[in-house]
């Protein structure tokens, strides 16, 4: 795994988003020279363009001139998992880290919550309840559902655990087969099979798109798709299709475009479940996130390997 060298005196120079992150790494070592970085303000200047550390803006792309701006930078930590925004866009010899883990717990019970939801039709009840109607009826369940994992990485095996209480049948899809765990060239011949497909997978050539109009065919009819991924992992026109026709159901913490514009046909689209890219959002997922890029900060100081490192995409 990859270090960053520094001379035993050498300061460290990190650019954070927040005053409190920036507090937060200066108290590790007095080496530690930290700058507040909003891209709005153009490039870094002065010590701050000295930065060998860059902390981005959760969610955020680079702006332009800002690589360009900083000569001397070594690393590129995130706050978040998903790194396709940095992915081939740095230059040679900089790093590119993630926070994997930080938002594990709170998107895994998102795809939970959203499965059960779904399975169980709250959407359809809660509008019944808006419009004072009694109206029962029969609908799914996640108790012995046969679910397949499309992803099995730490979110997706976090799912799994969460999933064990429910008694389901799971099965595992990843970019590369191994013991326990299918490749994606068997896709064609698990999706009809499955209940609720659920995708977690990161956003790389080989995902983006990868659900078009042939997976949705595969899929077995009044099945369960669930995206706790990205919305580019979905072709929308292809899952627009599918809800349309009542043969699919859905529910999305993700979509293309994003944020979704009013009046797009997804607003409105029968059997879906959507919420606005919150899986992450709960109270203490920022303090994870910040303690990921402390932890790194201070390995960095103690040159130990970094942690998290995206390499293989």
């Amino acid at each position: 795994m990859p270090t960053l060298e520094l001379g035993p005196d050498e300061p460290l120079h990190v650019l954070v988003p927040s005053t409190a992150l920036a507090e937060a790494v200066e108290a590790l070592s007095p080496r530690v020279r930290a700058h507040r970085f909003d891209p709005a303000d153009g490039p870094p200047t002065g010590e701050a363009a000295r930065a060998q550390v860059l902390v981005p803006q959760s969610g955020g792309a680079l702006p332009d001139g800002v690589l360009d701006a900083l000569p001397e930078l070594r690393l590129v930590q995130l706050t978040s998992a998903g790194a396709e925004k940095f992915v081939g866009q740095l230059p040679a010899g900089v790093w590119l880290c993630n926070a994997r883990g930080a938002h594990t717990p709170a998107t895994a019970e998102w795809a939970v919550a959203a499965m059960l939801a779904a399975q169980r039709g709250i959407p359809h009840f809660t509008r019944e309840q808006d419009a004072g109607c009694w109206s029962p009826r029969t609908e799914h369940s996640v108790v012995g559902a046969r679910v397949l994992m499309v992803g099995a990485g730490d979110i997706g095996r976090a799912i799994g655990r969460m999933l064990a209480g429910f008694d389901v049948e799971l099965t595992w899809v990843a970019r590369t087969a191994r013991e326990g765990v299918h490749g994606f060239a068997e896709l064609p011949q698990l999706l009809p099979h499955a209940d609720v497909v659920v995708l977690i997978v990161p956003v790389t050539p080989q995902t983006t798109g990868m659900v078009d109009a042939a997976f949705l065919a595969a899929m077995a009819d009044d099945a369960l798709l669930v995206n706790a991924a990205r919305g580019v992992v979905v072709d929308t026109g292809a899952l627009l299709a599918e809800l349309r026709s009542g043969r699919l159901r859905a529910a999305l913490d993700v979509t293309d475009p994003e944020p979704l514009p009013a009046g797009h046909p997804l607003w409105s689209v029968p059997d879906l479940l959507l919420t606005p890219h919150v899986a992450g959002a709960v109270p203490g997922a920022d303090a994870r996130a910040a303690a990921a890029v402390v932890d790194q900060v201070e390995r960095v100081l103690a040159g130990k390997p970094l942690q998290n490192v995206v390499s293989d995409y």
